[in-house]
């Protein structure tokens, strides 16, 4: 558990604020405060005989602040 009780996600390109929360919360049992989403850019690579850029795709993440609960990051196998 982080002592600001943030966590960060990789979540759905078409995903919104409250359908991260709503989930969350059903997954792991806890109460969300706040959430936070930004959409991170691909990297260019410069790839091939003749250098050629290829782009990796884009990707979200959500950063989520919690009220309530905590979630286990490494749970016992």
């Amino acid at each position: 558990m982080t002592k600001s009780k943030v966590y960060s996600f990789v979540v759905d390109q078409y995903s919104n604020k409250h359908s991260v929360k709503v989930s969350v919360e059903s997954i792991y049992g806890v109460k969300v405060a706040k959430v936070r989403v930004s959409v991170r850019k691909g990297k260019e690579r410069r790839v091939g005989k003749k250098m050629q850029t290829a782009t990796n795709p884009d990707y979200k993440i959500a950063l989520v602040t919690l009220k309530e609960g905590a979630i286990d990051i490494f749970p016992k196998a």
